[in-house]
């Protein structure tokens, strides 16, 4: 008969029992690390995104369909395993958006335009407003204008963003986007309308939150698309050769004129809400990893690129983490809300955990294609672990920055603290393609490029949250 394996072992002598059982380890394989599971083809990050637009779709910030997302994430994190699932909430603001058309009235036949309010805009009425538009060129072109060229006219922002990889082009060309209405409404106009920040050329405009100093009344500010944008110039060309009167200085150009509806309203104070899961680490006194993304988005698609990929991203990647073993840091998730209009949930988890010491904070807010380079900005100890992540993530194609990272909204409170932080950059060559537009949708979205993303993430959270204290706070 056969001897079952307990009485064989019991009958073996000490040393065949050490040489069996050294055997019998031999045999069983490791356990998959978090970056092989994440080259499993087991495609969380893209269930994640998937799942999010299609059951939920827009979540703008503060509305109804924001406080489904949160519910539907919390449900998601807690069928993955993750730990201390919860809502923390917060009061905000909140905007939405109503009618919005446009259309170049004179000199010539009235043609409609494609528009689209910004964030935070005040409404024309329903009747709308109409009025001589003033050209700038650029942003720099009206903040150096005269009050007198601006008051009473509907200024129009004109400037051509153009794609880099890094994204770089966003911040000079978004001014026009973030400050251009207030300084506008600050010489007089009537209202602003802006070429769409954007690197497309597709009629569909860009939205956005554009800000006003308080103090200052709001008003109407749209952006209309690049084509637009493009037919918008060439008439206020012509209309510049057209004489509308003669004075001893010269003649008066025909003016080029602008009817705007837009009716976006203010609702007053409604709830937004951070949603946050962890994998406990092994060492509760060691301080933890965040990572973040922003769970709202812009009402004009579905938010696949910002932030559904962003969200599915850094999840994906603590999951393989925590499949693969336990990590001796916690690592803290956060699906920030209400990023869009305003950074209120970032803001409000560095009121709620600030005084709390973090060890690294990292942020997925820049759609889903590949990761192409780290930057970093860490204590000098963290020399050697700076080092040991850029070689762990030079296998994908990364490349290792010389610029400090600057991290990303939503973690931007805790690294102005100084909350060490690491950018994991991805390729922002057609992000301005998508974003902020109806295009924001899932088909947009490279599952190639996606699952390399979350390999690097799962790389690099794998050792930050097995980091040491002599290395990281």
């Amino acid at each position: 008969m056969t001897i079952p394996i307990p009485f064989r072992l019991f009958a073996l002598g000490g040393a065949s029992l050490a040489l069996f059982a050294a055997s019998l380890s031999a045999s069983i394989p490791p356990p998959p690390s978090a970056v092989e599971l994440a080259q499993q083809g087991d495609d969380l990050a893209w269930s994640i995104t998937e799942d999010l637009t299609t059951e939920i779709g827009p979540r703008m910030a503060g509305t109804e369909a924001e406080a489904a997302a949160r519910k539907w994430a919390i449900a998601r994190l807690q069928a993955m395993g993750f730990a201390d699932v919860r809502e923390e909430p917060f009061d905000m603001p909140t905007w939405v958006r109503g009618a919005e058309e446009a259309w170049l009235t004179s000199p010539f036949l009235p043609q409609k335009l494609s528009i689209t309010a910004l964030g935070t805009s005040a409404s024309t009425g329903p009747k709308g407003i109409e009025g001589d538009i003033a050209y700038f060129k650029n942003f720099d072109a009206l903040l150096a204008a005269p009050d007198h060229l601006v008051k009473g006219r509907i200024v129009f922002i004109d400037h051509q963003m153009v794609p880099t990889q890094d994204g770089s082009g966003y911040g000079a060309y978004g001014r026009a986007r973030f400050i251009g209405a207030n300084v506008a409404a600050k010489k007089g106009a009537i209202a602003t309308v802006i070429r769409a920040i954007g690197t497309d050329d597709h009629r569909n405009p860009h939205t956005g939150g554009t800000n006003f100093e308080a103090g200052v009344a709001p008003i109407p500010a749209g952006a209309i698309s690049n084509p637009d944008a493009d037919q918008l110039v060439r008439q206020w060309k012509r209309a510049r050769l057209m004489r509308k009167s003669e004075t001893p200085l010269g003649y008066i150009a025909e003016p080029l004129r602008m009817k705007l509806i837009l009716t976006p309203q203010n609702l007053g104070i409604r709830k937004s809400g951070n949603v946050i899961a962890e994998v406990p680490g092994s060492d509760r006194g060691a301080s933890p990893v965040i990572i973040a993304c922003h769970l709202d988005s812009w009402d004009l698609g579905t938010g696949a690129i910002d932030d559904a990929a962003g969200c599915g991203i850094i999840t994906a990647a603590a999951k393989h983490v925590m499949t693969a073993g336990q990590p001796r840091r916690t690592i803290r998730i956060l699906w920030a809300g209400a990023e869009e209009v305003g950074v209120f949930g970032g803001k409000a988890y560095f009121e709620r955990h600030g005084e709390q010491k973090h060890a690294v904070a990292l942020e997925s807010d820049f759609g889903a294609d590949r990761v192409w380079r780290i930057d970093f900005k860490l204590p000098d100890s963290a020399k050697p672990l700076a080092d040991r992540l850029a070689a762990a993530v030079a296998p994908f194609g990364v490349v290792r920055g010389r610029q400090p990272a600057s991290g990303g909204a939503d973690i931007g409170a805790l690294v102005a603290a100084g909350v060490p932080t690491i950018d994991l950059a991805q390729d922002g060559t057609r992000y301005f393609d998508l974003h902020h537009t109806p295009d924001d949708t899932l088909d947009k979205i490279d599952p190639v490029q996606l699952r390399q993303n979350v390999a690097v993430w799962s790389a690099t959270l794998a050792i930050l949250a097995n980091s040491s204290d002599a290395e990281l706070p």
